[in-house]
């Protein structure tokens, strides 16, 4: 999870620098190239498990639509109107979120320690963003883009839920494979308005290509591999409680790639965070699926 935490953490500062793209042809250009990065490898073995897709069409169409299709143009989207403060305070709820929805849907054992695990690591990477100015949270301004982000934390949360309880019937390359090839369906009609709208914008210049590439390869391939298979061996919500470290890398990142400074109170805001994590990945049951995963 700390991998995927970094690549993830690369997604937001890539997207920010990214960010005169419109969202939808972010989300469709990164989705393609994952698509044909994955297309070699995983192709074969969605052929010999069509049969085990077709029979999960409902599943494999929410894991596609929640966590490829929503997630992702609502980042981009929530980017374009909102600042990158705000952006990162609302994912840190997302394990919150998902805890509470694999509490009630799943019915994963949450014991009070984790409780405050939760609690103690969302109040760390809301502490590390806003510089322990406590009471300028209150005085942050809210727009279209916050609630955008209100998609994002509820798909994210959705999509750990459903690979969970169905992740475990596909082989990991051709599921997200197929997911792909979905997401970039649904989203075809959306950049072709999009397109219609603002017109057709230029991804040649070489930051776009690196970029959109780094993001088809690592956030979309690597990482969501990577995740799907921690949610498998620790639950949603253990696993997902590692996002909380997001803020704090991404923090990291800018000061290293865009020359931000780092404070004490970033430096205490990661510690807190950290703990929050290690104290929610402590014990608990959580439901584990002892079905043979089907092999590539």
């Amino acid at each position: 999870m700390i991998c995927v935490v970094f690549m993830y953490a690369g997604n937001i500062l890539v997207g920010k620098a990214l960010n005169d793209l419109p969202p939808m042809t972010i989300t469709f250009v990164r989705l393609a190239v994952a698509f044909i990065v994955l297309f070699p490898i995983g192709y074969r073995s969605v052929w010999r498990n069509k049969t085990v897709f077709l029979a999960n069409k409902m599943p494999v169409f929410v894991l596609a639509l929640s966590g490829i299709t929503l997630f992702n143009t609502s980042i981009y989207g929530a980017l374009q109107f909102t600042t990158s403060a705000n952006v990162a305070i609302l994912e840190s709820a997302i394990p919150a979120v998902t805890v509470i929805l694999s509490v009630l849907i799943l019915k994963e054992k949450v014991m009070k320690v984790q409780w405050i695990g939760v609690v103690l690591s969302l109040f760390g990477a809301v502490w590390v963003i806003i510089e322990g100015k406590l009471l300028q949270l209150a005085a942050l301004e809210w727009n279209i883009g916050d609630f955008i982000m209100i998609s994002a934390i509820l798909s994210w949360a959705v999509y750990s839920l459903f690979v969970k309880l169905h992740m475990f019937k596909f082989p990991p390359y051709a599921v997200v494979l197929v997911i792909t090839g979905i997401g970039l369906v649904l989203l075809f009609p959306a950049v072709v308005v999009e397109w219609w709208m603002t017109g057709v914008p230029s991804i040649d210049k070489p930051g776009h290509f690196i970029g959109l590439l780094y993001l088809g390869i690592f956030p979309s391939f690597i990482a969501l591999i990577l995740y799907n298979r921690a949610v498998g061996l620790l639950g949603a919500s253990k696993a997902s409680i590692f996002l909380n470290f997001l803020p704090v890398v991404t923090m990291a990142g800018a000061a290293l790639w865009l020359g931000e400074r780092i404070t004490w109170m970033h430096i205490f805001g990661t510690i807190i965070v950290i703990s929050g994590v290690l104290l929610t990945t402590q014990g608990g049951k959580s439901i584990v699926r002892k079905e043979k995963v089907i092999p590539e």
